[in-house]
Formats: structure tokens, sequence, C-alpha cells
């Protein structure tokens, strides 16, 4: 289990990778890499815009839960769905497993959702450090926007995140 301490918290709150104002500034980017490469979605709101955009990510991961507050709408696309929990500030070995076993379904041709019991805010961590050279990595940025991580670009950002972060 990793875990988020207070004094690193800050460095977590910058974006991985490039922030965009919305997904409509972001789209063009995204399309010319999609269907290519995998798509990899974090949060409930990233997720459902993906999806009404018509790019459905090959890896959703969710908690239904939006700025504090249940999401009022689901996430629903062809999927294999996993169950995990993962409290706030945390990276469990369950969440991890998830993540590992999702991208092993999607090489078979499954789309995967992750539905987190707690908070999924920490997940492109482990997302970058699995995901396959080439995959991007969406997340909201609250308040600001949309983050786009091209793991190839970001995975040395990302290994010097995870090293910030608490083994137990």
């Amino acid at each position: 289990m990793l875990i988020l301490n207070k004094k690193s918290r800050y460095e977590f709150k910058k974006p991985i990778g490039v922030l965009y104002p919305s997904l409509d500034d972001a789209k063009e980017f995204i399309e010319s890499k999609y269907p290519g490469e995998l798509l990899i979605s974090v949060g409930d709101v990233t997720t459902q815009n993906l999806q009404k955009a018509g790019l459905i990510p090959h890896l959703g991961i969710i908690d239904n839960v939006v700025e504090r507050k249940p999401a009022t709408y689901d996430v629903v696309y062809d999927n294999v769905t996993l169950n995990v929990k993962n409290p706030p500030g945390v990276i469990t070995d369950e969440l991890q497993e998830a993540i590992h076993k999702a991208f092993q379904l999607i090489k078979t041709g499954f789309k995967v959702l992750i539905l987190v019991d707690g908070e999924e805010d920490l997940a492109a961590i482990p997302c970058a450090l699995m995901a396959p050279p080439g995959s991007l990595i969406l997340y909201g940025q609250p308040g600001e926007g949309l983050v786009v991580c091209e793991v190839d670009k970001v995975i040395n950002k990302v290994k010097k995140l995870k090293d910030k972060l608490e083994e137990r």
C-alpha cells in the first residue's frame, strides 16, 4: 500500500501532463492518438465526457463521486467491471492489482471499468507505471480543466512522485 503524506500533498496537486481548459480543447490531440493507443480515464466527469464525445476509454476508473458529492449519472459502456476498495490519499495493493488485471483484459480485447469504493484520485500514478508505451491517461484538474498525460513523456515525473509516497 502506498500512502500520500501531508508534506508531499501539494506536489500531487500539480498536473502531471498537459493541462487543457476542456475536453473540446484536447479532443483533436486525443483523436490523433485514439484508437491506436490505449486511452485511460481517471474520474467520473472525465470518463463520462469522453463517453459523450464518442471516445470510449479502454480503461476507466471512477468512484461515483464528483467534487465530494455522489455522481448524478452512471458511467455505463460495454466493459468488464472490477470493484475495489481504495481509501482517500492511498493507492492500495487491491487497486494496483485491479489495474494490472485490467491491462491483461485489454490485451484480449476487453474494455475495463474499475469502480472504486473510496477514492480514485491517485490512480493515474499506477496507471502510468503499468500502461503500455504510447498510452494516454486523462484526468480532471478540479476548477482548471483536463490533464492529458502521454505515458512516455510523464513516466520519469510519475516515478519521482511514486517515490514520495510512503510504503506500508
